[in-house]
């Protein structure tokens, strides 16, 4: 049994992995994003960034957060709210800290327990400057 395949028992999860586009991808249900960040960390899998997709009409967005463990590209996929925050995993991997700006900044979506230096917006700017307008 290879690193991998511990993974979803690990995190306690009865999913196992599906591969589309090169990806390894293992959806998390109930877990946190940050019981997620610890046991890659504990597996010692690097974190690669985050994909912010905005649903359609109201439905929220779809977080894709992606590590790589010995070459492989793992995807673990969250959806939120529309305004629902989401856990910060600054704390717990200091490499997340650029894209959950970009990702507070672009889609106004909030990191829980994060303080925000700004990054890409100018003074006046609004949060969601990346956010879908809806034609009126």
């Amino acid at each position: 049994m290879s690193l991998i395949d511990t993974i979803p028992e690990e995190l306690g999860v009865a999913n196992s992995w599906t591969e589309t586009g090169g990806v390894l991808w293992l959806t998390p249900g109930p877990l946190s994003v940050r019981d997620l960040a610890k046991t890659m960390n504990m597996v010692q899998a690097r974190f690669i960034t985050i994909t912010a997709v905005e649903l359609p009409g109201e439905e929220g967005f779809r977080l894709e957060y992606h590590w790589d463990l010995d070459g492989t590209l793992l995807g673990f996929p969250f959806t939120i709210a529309l305004g629902q925050p989401i856990d910060s995993i600054y704390d717990l991997c200091e490499a997340v800290d650029w894209i959950e700006r970009e990702i507070h900044e672009g889609y106004a979506i909030d990191f829980a327990g994060r303080v925000y230096d700004p990054l890409l917006l100018r003074e006046g700017q609004k949060l969601g400057v990346n956010l879908r307008k809806e034609a009126e």
